[in-house]
């Protein structure tokens, strides 16, 4: 960075899985710079977690007059002049393409996955050789916290198994 000529040196090591709320040291930059700054980073992908968030970071800085390079040469907003905001509304409409596929391959994978019978994800149900035995354990006359420590199964399946049963019993 002393190197490429900046005057002020922000570092983190963080996660890129980290919220923006909690990078400090990118709050701090951000914060600092004024119109006609350059704000020089080692890499895009450094601005945000996913490409929509660099991207809207790029317009924001660019509306407010302020310049982005990257030490890898992907971006120079400064020598692009003219042609910065087209750079970034190409990269814009990538970015809400790339979100649009995203959304729709989550999408079909789901329906593929109902109509095939795949798994939807969240935890499995008990089977029901379990529940018959709680339900059994409950007409028996045993109590909610008996049958846990009998069966091993947690307070709140023993409550919904009885419950189910008792709504189909009903």
């Amino acid at each position: 960075m002393k190197e490429a000529g900046c005057d002020r040196i922000f570092h983190e090591k963080v996660s890129s899985r980290t919220p923006e709320e909690k990078r400090i040291q990118l709050q701090a930059a951000l914060a600092t710079l004024e119109e006609g700054d350059c704000l020089c980073i080692s890499k895009l992908d450094r601005c945000g977690r996913t490409m929509v968030e660099v991207v809207n970071r790029l317009h924001d800085l660019q509306s407010r007059g302020i310049h982005v390079r990257t030490l890898d040469g992907l971006l120079d907003t400064r020598s692009l002049g003219k042609m910065a905001p087209l750079v970034i509304g190409l990269l814009t409409g990538l970015a809400e393409c790339e979100r649009s596929m995203i959304v729709e391959r989550t999408r079909e994978s789901i329906e593929h996955r109902r109509r095939t019978g795949g798994n939807l994800g969240g935890r499995p149900g008990l089977p029901q050789i379990k529940k018959d035995h709680i339900v059994r354990l409950r007409e028996e006359g045993n109590s909610l916290r008996q049958i846990v420590s009998l069966t091993g199964v947690s307070l709140a399946a023993v409550q919904k198994t009885c419950k189910e049963h008792q709504a189909v019993a009903a």
